[in-house]
């Protein structure tokens, strides 16, 4: 009988510190109204945890259908306050209300052994609270086609993946829907996320910073527009070759992390050469950053809507082109039709041959002929991006971004 006391006290002490800790947040928001003036406070939501927890262990004892009617009564009791303040300040947000049915569920959840659920809830809502400004500035900065580009990819991944059947179909089976289109939304996440690091943040913060984020999006994107801010600001080299090769230092990076994702024994295999050359480009970026003159521009560098349907179907298309091509041109010229292929795919992008790459070795293609085939579409990449800043930013800022890929390309390769 003593240890479920103890236990009890434990578990009401738990349900008071949940409760002050969402308190703590929501009295300090309404911190400048007179006493009695809010609905609740600080000392309110603790008693609403401490009700809880108290409701919750009575509902053990007894019965639980007791937490509804609780929950109904406190819900009545805030209703009743949210209306008679409705009155005074015409303040019609409800959130202080969930607020407190959540911290009165919390409580209970604690007298249910819910502790750590309880108390890491109780962490995130806090911070989701304390965060309005920042949230509701984001929310702000968003445009119609970002909060679409959102929807679009929750439908192509929440909504879609899970119903694609998972089995090879065509010629070598070569067509699985629920793998070409896995890859579509690793690809789409994976750009979504950087596109928007990179309106979150801004890329008013320099090239440097706009190049490591836009990396994740498109490195071919940020090297062409990079060149063309080379043309407009002449003797700023250094810099925006700083910002270019962190893009391309952060391509090397994503490479990696698609297939350590896709294909770990890959992962492995491309670990030494691909970090040496994602290190010796982040190097030299540095360097040349240290190096430059302070760079201020008021142009923003141009990067796609994050997620596009037309642009995922085609990707996807391209996949399932690519993967065909691979098993035909293995089957009939062997390893170096695999090579051919993947020097004529890294011309475009990186990220197919590195996802058919990825999934081909793990049906029966051998790993060193998939690395080798990553590792040569990303050499042409490189040197593709060395002859835009060539052609498009003048020879001074190709001399400072080809021979750091250069160096990077042969580093690399130097190891494999």
């Amino acid at each position: 009988m003593q240890m479920i006391e103890l236990e009890n006290f434990k578990i009401l002490g738990i349900s008071l510190a949940i409760g002050l800790l969402i308190g703590l947040e929501r009295g300090w928001h309404t911190r400048d109204l007179d006493e009695g003036m809010r609905v609740a406070g600080l000392r309110t939501y603790g008693l609403i945890s401490l009700l809880g927890g108290l409701w919750g262990i009575l509902a053990q004892q007894i019965d639980p259908v007791l937490m509804g009617f609780a929950f109904l009564g406190l819900t009545s009791v805030l209703l009743l306050a949210y209306s008679r303040s409705l009155n005074k300040f015409e303040d019609f947000s409800i959130t202080s209300i969930i607020a407190s049915l959540i911290t009165f569920t919390l409580g209970a959840l604690t007298a249910f052994d819910h502790i750590k659920l309880a108390s890491a809830s109780a962490v995130v809502i806090t911070s989701l609270l304390g965060y309005k400004p920042l949230l509701h500035g984001w929310l702000k900065k968003l445009e119609q086609q970002e909060l679409y580009a959102t929807l679009k990819l929750l439908l192509i991944s929440v909504v879609m993946l899970p119903i694609l059947p998972d089995q090879g179909y065509g010629p070598w089976a070569a067509f699985n829907p629920y793998h070409i289109w896995w890859m579509v939304v690793l690809i789409a996440g994976i750009s979504y996320l950087g596109y928007f690091a990179i309106r979150i943040v801004g890329n008013q913060h320099g090239p440097v910073l706009t190049g490591a984020l836009g990396g994740l999006v498109s490195s071919t994107a940020v090297t062409l527009n990079l060149s063309k801010l080379s043309t407009q600001y002449p003797n700023m080299e250094n810099v925006l070759s700083a910002g270019i090769l962190t893009a391309c230092a952060t391509m090397f990076a994503r490479t990696l992390l698609l297939t350590s994702v896709m294909n770990t024994t890959l992962f492995r295999v491309l670990l030494p050469a691909l970090l040496v050359m994602c290190l010796f480009t982040y190097f030299l970026a540095f360097l040349l950053w240290r190096n430059a003159r302070g760079f201020r521009t008021s142009e923003e560098v141009t990067l796609e809507n994050p997620f596009q349907l037309g642009m995922a179907l085609k990707f996807g298309a391209f996949l399932v082109v690519i993967m065909l091509l691979s098993k035909l041109l293995k089957v009939y010229f062997g390893d170096m039709g695999t090579y051919f292929l993947a020097a004529t795919s890294g011309l475009a992008d990186v990220d197919p041959i590195t996802l058919s790459m990825s999934q081909m070795s793990k049906e029966g293609l051998e790993v060193t002929v998939a690395a080798k085939a990553i590792l040569i579409a990303v050499s042409v990449n490189s040197g593709i991006k060395g002859i835009f800043s060539w052609v498009i930013g003048g020879r001074a800022l190709a001399l400072r971004v080809g021979s750091t890929l250069v160096g990077a390309i042969v580093a690399g390769l130097l190891i494999t």
